[in-house]
Formats: structure tokens, sequence, C-alpha cells
């Protein structure tokens, strides 16, 4: 561990430091005040689907808690705070009536911390597709793409007056390969083809949210989060290293490339090219208008070696073993190194604005003991990662803020309530928040940069 008041002095004077958290890993009250179904309610309440059937029906009640928790952010520290937009409580449907009540909430949500002295920064997608959406096609479809701008619209004209910045997508990756290729997120699907149109329509959404945006409120600062994946080949050989790339191109170069190039990487094409829907003129040049900033969301490296099995598709790699043997309680390895290298690679691939982490953690489980919660891994997590960060921006990196995934213990998709990534434990049972020895030590860091001392709204 290393002292926190010696760590923060190695950041520039108006870093931000945050937390994060999403709105449907949170907030409960999912039948509230207007709200209708996401894909994750319907999928949550499906055999097999996710841990024990845990769904987000109460999750961290913080619908109802709104107050207290806006407190124990301040508590906390920290001088931003990352949230998302449940799309089923502005749209219920995804498309026809606005639901004023969702609205009410989250200018709730914003002035509180106005009030407090909280930089906001909102994420307009973090997974909740409206479940009425699926009967179109969900992000299969290329109308949802337009159900989305309309919503990016709606939103902004009512909470963009007060924004610090807001990002249209998290992760798309999860919500394209993870939900429509691999079967492990909403909706569940198992099939390139579905994948495939679902990434297409996935960045068409976020190209048509940014001129929404651009038009309803031109100085919020614009931005999109990736889960960049830290590709490592398993070997120095040839195969792996072709291996390596191919996983880039599949991982990330599918979302970099349109966004930052305007175009999908060859070798993806080429070999895939075929399967994706059609691509309409103007297209790309929707897509890759200019952003003000992009957010890194990052745990843990992929390692992958070469998959010389016939018939194997793109990118033909396969898992490779961990090189370290420390790994979080989701049993994720921990690798703070390959932050830096993944983050410097993408500056020398693309031309790429300012950036935040705009999530990093740890799984660690580790239980309340008389009243108090001692996680020294996820404390050392931290840590080792935040030296990393203050060395990406001493090496050149317009690196402008951290936000610690995540604030509290929370429903953690097909994981359920059973893996804990918060700085503060939650007692489901109770709702009682208890501060846990990491966020303590983050705390002490984030209190090191005065309130007032930070990030300008205009980037």
């Amino acid at each position: 561990m290393i002292d926190p008041k010696i760590l923060a002095d190695r950041f520039p004077g108006d870093f931000l430091f945050g937390v994060a958290t999403a709105a449907f890993q949170i907030e409960g009250a999912t039948k509230a005040d207007g709200r209708k179904a996401s894909i994750w309610d319907a999928f949550s309440n499906m055999p097999g689907r996710v841990y024990q059937r845990h769904n987000g029906d109460v999750a961290c009640d913080h619908y109802n808690r709104l107050e207290e928790d806006l407190d124990l952010i301040k508590e906390m520290g920290v001088l931003g705070y990352r949230f998302s937009i449940a799309w089923p409580r502005i749209i219920p449907d995804g498309v026809g009536r606005i639901n004023e009540k969702g609205l009410d909430f989250y200018d709730r949500l914003v002035d509180g911390c106005k009030a407090r002295g909280i930089k906001t920064f909102a994420t307009l997608y973090h997974w909740d597709l409206p479940l009425a959406l699926m009967g179109d096609g969900g992000w299969t479809a290329r109308s949802t793409a337009h159900a989305f701008q309309r919503y990016a619209k709606v939103v902004m004209a009512r909470l963009g007056d007060r924004l610090d910045a807001v990002a249209t997508f998290n992760e798309p990756w999860c919500s394209v390969w993870l939900s429509h290729l691999y079967g492990v997120h909403a909706p569940g699907e198992r099939n390139m083809d579905a994948a495939l149109h679902a990434l297409h329509y996935t960045n068409l959404a976020h190209g048509l949210a940014v001129e929404s945006i651009r038009h309803v409120s031109p100085n919020v600062p614009l931005g999109l989060v990736l889960n960049a994946h830290a590709v490592v080949a398993d070997s120095e050989s040839k195969a792996d290293g072709q291996a390596a790339e191919r996983a880039f191109q599949f991982h990330n170069g599918v979302f970099f490339d349109p966004v930052f190039k305007g175009e999908y990487p060859a070798d993806f094409v080429q070999a895939l090219g075929h399967r994706m829907p059609v691509i309409e003129e103007g297209d790309l040049a929707i897509i890759s208008q200019k952003l003000d900033w992009w957010g890194l969301n990052y745990y843990t490296p992929m390692r992958v070696s070469d998959d010389p099995a016939e018939g194997a598709e793109f990118p033909a790699t396969k898992p490779a073993p961990f090189a370290n043997e420390a790994k979080t309680d989701i049993g994720w390895e921990i690798y703070p190194s390959a932050m830096a290298d993944m983050v410097t690679q993408l500056y020398q691939r693309y031309d790429l604005p300012e950036m935040y982490i705009t999530e990093n953690g740890a799984c660690d489980n580790t239980d309340v003991v008389d009243g108090a919660i001692d996680d020294e891994m996820r404390l050392n997590y931290y840590s080792e990662h935040l030296a990393v960060a203050a060395d990406l921006i001493e090496d050149g990196i317009p690196l402008r803020g951290y936000f610690a995934w995540s604030l509290m213990d929370n429903f953690e998709w097909a994981e359920g309530y059973r893996m804990r990534f918060g700085l503060v434990h939650v007692d489901y049972d109770t709702q009682v928040r208890t501060i846990k020895k990491s966020g303590e030590w983050y705390r002490i860091l984030a209190d090191h940069f005065p309130r007032g001392n930070h990030i300008k709204s205009d980037m």
C-alpha cells in the first residue's frame, strides 16, 4: 500500500477523483413512478441467467435513499460522481411517451450533487434497454439507434444545463459481444450475426446521439466510455503475436476505429464484413464525429494465444493462462502495468482526446468483522493502479480524472449480489452502508484536493 498523501502529490492540482455507479445496479424501484421493464429485468428473472436469480428490484434502494447516498458521496471526499440514467425511467417503452417522474428523479440527483459541490458525469446507456424495444429486435435493429437518439435529446434537454460531462455509452463491448455473442449478459444471445448487427447499430446510436447532444447542449463535454482490452500475447511467437493483433481488432478496434478513424478494421471486415448489416452512406461519418473526451474502464488484461483449430472463427484466439498468481475474488488477474501499456498503445494507434479512467477497481468479498471491513487486497489494487495512472500523466498522457468502481457494493449483473466491488459495504437485508478500509484510504487521497480546485466545466 502506498501512503495516500504521498500518492496524491503525484497528481496535478486539477485532477478529478470520483466514484462511479450504474442505474440498474443500485437504484431498485423497478416498478416505481412509471418505470417499465428493461431487458435486465427480464433476464434476471429467467432461470440460469443470473446467480440464484438475483434481480434489481431493490438493489441498493438508491431511488428511495438518494439524499443519504449523495451525503455519502460527499463524505467520501470525492469531487466527481459518474452515474447512469435509466432509459426505461425516461421513455418506458423506448419510444413514445416521456415519463416526467423519471426525469424528476435525475433532476433531484443532479441538483443534489451541485448543492454538495460534486461534479456530475452522466452516462446515457449502461445496458438497461427498455424491454419493449426487443419486439423490434433490440440492438439488432437499426430503429433502436434512432430511438436512442431521441432519448438522448430528451435527457439533455432536461439536464444538459447542469451536467459537467456526458457519455453516450458505457462499455459497448459488453452490450454487443458479451450480450449477443457470448450470451453472458442480457439479452443472452449466442449468435455472431446478431452480434454484428448489434455492433454497427450501437456504434450508429452513439453517433446519432452525438448529433442530438451537440444540438441541444453544445457546451457539455461529450464522450464515450470503452472497456478497452489490454491484449497480451501468450508468447513471443509469430502466431501468438498475430493472434493478439486479431484480438485487438475484434475487442477494441471495432469500437475505436469507427469512432476515431471513421472505418472498421480491415482484417475484421475481410473476415466478417459480409455478415454485417448494410452500412448506409453517411453512417461512418455520423459515428466518427469528434469527441471532447473518452473514458477507459480497466480491470484485468486479456491473455490470448493462437487457435489453429480448423474453422476457428475470427479472431481465432483462445484464452491463455495468467502470468501472475494475484487475482481478485471474481477471478480476474491483477496486472497494473498492462493498463499503462494499453493506454500508451491506444494513443499511438489513434488520435484520441483527453481521457478519464471511468472505472477501475477490484472484487474483494471481505466481510464485516466487529463493524469494520479490512479489504486489504482491494486497497492494494487501488494503490497500485493509481500509481500507474500517475506514471501515465508523467509520460504525457492527457489523463484528467479517475472514478473508482464502485461507490458501494451492488448488483453485479450475471454475478448477482455475491461479488462486491464497493468502497462502501452494503448490507442488503438492512441497507446499512459501512465505509471499508479501502474507502477510508480513498477518502484521504481525494481530500488532498480542495473542493473548488478541480476540473473546469469547459474542459
